[in-house]
């Protein structure tokens, strides 16, 4: 299901349960107070994606949702990996743990937008990135910042 946020913002896929941007978005206060991971990812330094998987492990340990956990990794993963692969800049890691949930953004300084498509069987193993990250998250979305974009998603606190 995709959904627009008010006001014409990114467009929001996942579930059914999706909210908008607005919805899925903490407030600021909320935001500076909960804990927070911020990391600045070397261009085409793919020994950045298993750093980035620990430093959030580590940001996760108290969440008290390792199922959740899990699959926080796995999309945190393949966003760095895109933003790495896909762009011939650095990039910036921001995960952020509130009484919501989680929310993870990868920020890269290329405006072009990434697209989910259905790999095909020439593909191997790549492009199924963004088909995870839409059929596991909660809410995504892309969003135009500054010269480049940010790819976030959310993990509610309260799902199973």
């Amino acid at each position: 299901m995709k959904r627009r946020a008010r006001g014409g913002g990114p467009v929001v896929i996942g579930a059914s349960s999706a909210k908008t941007a607005e919805e899925a978005t903490d407030t600021p206060t909320d935001r500076s107070a909960a804990p927070q991971l911020r990391r600045r990812l070397g261009r085409a330094d793919l020994r950045a994606v298993p750093e980035a998987r620990r430093a959030l492990r580590e940001l996760l340990r108290h969440w008290g949702r390792p199922g959740r956990s899990e699959i926080a990794e796995l999309l945190t993963s393949e966003l760095v990996t895109n933003a790495l692969i896909h762009t011939d800049r650095d990039a910036v890691l921001t995960a952020t743990v509130s009484s919501r949930g989680l929310h993870v953004e990868v920020r890269d300084f290329v405006g072009r937008r990434p697209r989910p498509h259905a790999p095909s069987d020439d593909d191997g193993t790549h492009g199924r990135g963004l088909i995870l990250v839409q059929s596991l998250a909660d809410a995504w979305g892309v969003r135009a910042h500054g010269v480049g974009k940010a790819v976030w998603f959310d993990l509610g606190a309260d799902a199973a």
